[in-house]
Parts: C-alpha cells; structure tokens; sequence
C-alpha cells in the first residue's frame, strides 16, 4: 500500500504541536499551583506568628493538627466576615491570580487551536493547489496536449493519482502515435497491396485477352498462357491467404493452441508442404536431429511458418540444390537452423527481409515479399525468435529458437 507521505507529515506536525502545548499547559498549571501555594502559605505563617505571639502557650504541634484535619467544625466563622467557602477565596491576591490564570489559559487555549487549524489550512490549501494542476493537466490532455511532464517523486495520494495521470498521458500520447503511425502503415499496406495484386492481374488480363482475340492459337501456346495464369491466381492466392493470417495477428484474434509435439514432425509437414517446388527445380533437403526432442508449440501454426521459411529458402537455391535443416534441443531452448547454399543476402538487406513486402535484389519474379514476415510473426508470436545469417553467393542460415514456456 502506497505511503501518504504529506498526510502524514501533517499528523505528526500536529501531534507534535499538541505535545508542545500540553507541555506549556502542564508547566503553568504547576507555576499556577505553586503560586497559590507560595500565597497561601506566606498569609498563613502570618496568621500562625500572630496567633503565637497572642498566645505563647500554644503547642506548634496543636496549630499543625488543626492545619491537617480534614473534618471541618464551624462553617460560619469566615461566613461572619462575608467570605463563603464554597464561591469566594479568603484571600484576595488569589482571586487575582485566578482572573489572571482564566485569561492566560484561555490564550493558550486560543493559541494551539489557531495553530492546529493553520497546520489543517495549509494542507488544504497543499491539496487544493494539486487538485487545480491535476484538473488543469486534465484540461490540456483533453485538448490533446499530451507534453506534460508531471512526474512527482513524493508519495502522498495527490502526487500518487498525478504520477497515474502523467502514466495515462504517456499512454494516451504513444496511442495517438500509434493511430497515426498505423493509418500511416495501413496506406503503405493498401498501397502494397495495390501493387502486388496489379501485376498478376494485368499479367492474367494480357494473356486472356490473348486467348480470347486468337481462337486459332496454336495448343502448346494456349497451355502455356493457362500455366502462367494458374501460376499468377496461386501466387494471388498465396498473398491473400498470409495477408488475412497476418490481419489475424495485427488485431490479435489468434489463440495458440499449444501441445508437446516433435520437432521432426514439424519438418516433415513442412517439407511435405514445399515437395512440388523442390521437385521443379530438383532440390535436395536433408534433415539431421533427435527425432524425439519435442517443443511444446501451436503445431500448426509452426508447420505454417517452417513452410514459408523453407519456401523462401527454396527459391533462393539453385537448381539440383541442397537443403539442410539441424535441429536440437537443450535446457534452455530448442534450435531449428534451416541452411541453403543459394545466392545469400547482403549485409544491408539482412535487415530488412522479415519486413512486409520487402523484396531483395535477387528476388524472383515470383516472390511476394510476405512469408517471411508471416513466419517472423507466428514464430515470435509462440514465444519464439528467428535470425538470419548469410554469405553472399555461398549460404544463408535462418536460426529460429524456441524457448521453454
């Protein structure tokens, strides 16, 4: 539970203030005593003088008796000289002393609630100067001026609720930001978009426009023109399909099913996922790992990425290439590297592989330029991480990691 640091303080100025004024109380009530003593007993050791010189015979031990009875035994006498015992002092000094000591304990009094109430003022007066900043910073973050800087290190609940305040501004300003960046991004997106699909869908419109205006075309042509066109409508097709799985991700509707599953069952989907494309261009892949080392994965989503990543990794081979996937497993975490000895990346567009639509210099024609954000996303997405080292025109090895949940 957060301190209320100035609440606090407040308290103990108080307690301290009532202490130093009950001592003042307490130190002249005993000077008031003691002045009444003091009177007191100078009028008696008069009274006492003259009774002993009027009578020498009298015992001092018969006057002290007399002194310390508690019994009273004629109430009228000082009534005689009209003092009443019970509303007016036999000595008029100290009826004096007493209107005086009314007026001072009555100052005093005054004094320490003047000063309780001064100490309660300004700690209402400290709140309500906080409350007119806070309402204030409210006032400027509703015009959405989000450059407040109040940051407070003290712990009372005032600077408590301005500190949450500042937090929720930070907040607020990172999600204005990210409003703007995002619609900057969605433009980007659309306009990649746009780009990607226009090229198969011209490519598909010039050769049915070709087929259609040339009934007479020649049959090895129309196949070609067909081939080409079912190649354009999968590779449409295949951007679609990763752009809504990517969608799925950016909006955060997707639920990891995670399970203990092999690692070597992962590899075998996958490859099975990309045998046509190695068959094309001849391409070898061999798998090298414990085939009982398991990771504790959503098992689909991880065939989906390896698949992209191998993908990518194929049409980056050359023809009558290899492939070769290692993995292993150890306390820490499970290591899949997947090694061609393709064209390589260069060293500045390392960096920029995994990036939506990001297409390198030695793309294919092919090439969309998203598996490998898609595989990027769902890897670390599954409480994973993935790398890329490359050697231009010797290899490339991506490095995924998958870390102990």
């Amino acid at each position: 539970m957060k301190n209320k640091i100035e609440f606090k303080k407040t308290i103990m100025f108080s307690i301290c203030t009532i202490l130093i004024w009950s001592i003042i109380f307490i130190v002249f009530n005993i000077y008031q005593y003691r002045m009444y003593t003091k009177n007191f007993n100078n009028k008696l050791e008069c009274i006492i003088e003259k009774i002993l010189i009027t009578y020498p015979n009298i015992e001092k031990n018969d006057l002290i008796e007399i002194l310390n009875n508690s019994k009273l035994r004629n109430k009228d006498v000082l009534r005689e000289y009209g003092i009443s015992l019970e509303r007016d002092s036999a000595i008029i000094e100290n009826e004096e002393y007493f209107k005086k000591f009314i007026l001072l304990n009555i100052t005093l009094l005054i004094l320490l609630s003047t000063s309780i109430l001064v100490i309660f003022l300004k700690y209402n007066n400290s709140k309500d100067r906080k409350l007119k900043q806070i309402t204030k910073y409210i006032e400027e973050i509703n015009k959405k001026n989000y450059k407040l800087d109040i940051n407070e290190n003290t712990e009372d609940e005032l600077s408590i609720l301005k500190n949450e305040i500042y937090k929720t501004t930070i907040m607020l300003k990172e999600q204005a930001e990210n409003s703007i960046k995002d619609k900057l991004n969605l433009k980007d997106s659309l306009s990649d978009i746009s780009h990607q699909l226009k090229t198969p869908l011209t490519s598909i419109t010039i050769m049915l426009d070709n087929i259609i205006d040339n009934p007479n075309m020649d049959e090895k042509t129309k196949k070609e023109f067909i081939k080409d066109i079912k190649r354009e409508i999968t590779n449409i097709n295949f951007l679609v399909q990763a752009l809504l799985k990517l969608s799925k991700f950016d909006a955060n509707t997707i639920n990891f099913t995670n399970k203990e599953v092999k690692i070597n069952d992962i590899i075998n989907e996958s490859i099975k996922n990309v045998s046509t494309l190695c068959d094309l261009k001849n391409v070898e892949i061999l798998v090298k790992g414990n085939k009982e080392d398991t990771i504790k994965c959503d098992m689909k989503w991880q065939i989906e990425a390896i698949t992209n990543i191998l993908k990518n990794s194929v049409e980056y081979s050359e023809n009558f290439g290899k492939i070769q996937i290692i993995y292993e497993k150890n306390k820490l975490y499970a290591e899949i590297k997947i090694i061609d000895n393709g064209k390589g990346i260069e060293e500045e567009e390392s960096n920029h592989i995994f990036e939506r639509f990001y297409k390198g210099k030695n793309s294919s024609r092919e090439s969309i330029g998203i598996g490998l954000a898609l595989a990027k996303t769902i890897i670390e997405q599954n409480n994973g991480s993935i790398s890329v080292q490359s050697k231009v025109g010797k290899e490339t090895i991506f490095i995924i990691k998958y870390f102990e949940i």
